[in-house]
């Protein structure tokens, strides 16, 4: 069987800006309140200030527009420009195409497609794994509003995936796991992952990290993040090993992880 081109896929389907564009969306009230405040600061630093003053007001002036200039930046080159979401990569980390798949994704979801394409013929299921009562940020309460509703998709637990044990040769987590916020959820979770994977199964994990190229990308936002030490913890506490890993820009690391005992 041989993939289907996905690079062409998402070219058919993507703008030259439809990430960064979303990333706007998406958040809009940052990015709004961010300008305003930068604009505000140009305006007052023309006033006959002191030199003190001057100091005080450049040092919280030039960060905030920093960030509000490379976090855009960053999210046109990782969802814009990068391979991340063409999928042309995925073959190469799966190495042997899978029969049986799935795909986790928070609520929005534009990987299934780019998915299905890659591996034609395999069956694969999406899961949405969006806890209202965990998941309380407004962008993603955005985000799923913008979401074209997918029949084939199905909302799950994370503590209990409808999955049989080892009958998954292949599980997607693109950009979606760090949405599990504390240790236990993400546990649980990986813990499920490992039971649906298939001994020679493995699972792709794309993730921002909370780390030096992410801080000076989206500044305090990289908090969201969690750093490359936490998901390794994680994986070696659930019984996954990273088989492989890669950075996909400075801003986005994958680990392709498999079962280790």
């Amino acid at each position: 069987m041989r993939p289907i081109d996905a690079g062409a896929l998402k070219r058919l389907t993507r703008s030259r800006c439809h990430g960064v564009l979303q990333i706007l969306r998406f958040n809009w009230p940052f990015y709004a309140m961010a300008s305003v405040g930068v604009a505000a600061a140009a305006e007052i630093a023309r006033l006959p200030l002191s030199l003190s003053a001057r100091l005080v007001l450049c040092g919280a002036l030039a960060p905030a527009a920093w960030w509000l200039l490379a976090s855009l930046l960053a999210s046109w080159i990782v969802y814009d420009r990068s391979p991340l979401m063409d999928g042309d990569w995925i073959a190469g980390a799966v190495r042997t195409p899978p029969r049986r798949w799935i795909h986790v994704h928070a609520g929005f979801d534009e990987m299934t497609a780019v998915l299905r394409a890659q591996f034609d013929g395999a069956r694969g299921r999406t899961f949405d794994i969006f806890d209202p009562t965990e998941m309380t940020e407004p962008s993603i309460a955005r985000a799923r509003r913008s979401a074209r509703p997918d029949g084939a998709c199905e909302h799950v637990d994370t503590r209990s995936l409808p999955v049989a044990t080892a009958s998954v040769d292949a599980a997607f987590l693109l950009m979606s796991a760090h949405e599990l916020r504390t240790t236990r959820a993400r546990d649980a979770f990986f813990a499920e992952i490992r039971r649906a994977l298939g001994p020679t199964g493995c699972a792709i994990v794309a993730e921002h990290l909370r780390d030096a190229a992410n801080f000076l990308a989206f500044g305090p936002g990289f908090l969201h993040f969690h750093s490359r030490r936490t998901w390794r913890r994680t994986f070696a506490r659930t019984g996954l090993a990273i088989r492989d890993e890669f950075a996909i820009t400075p801003f986005v690391r994958i680990f392709v992880l498999e079962r280790s005992h």
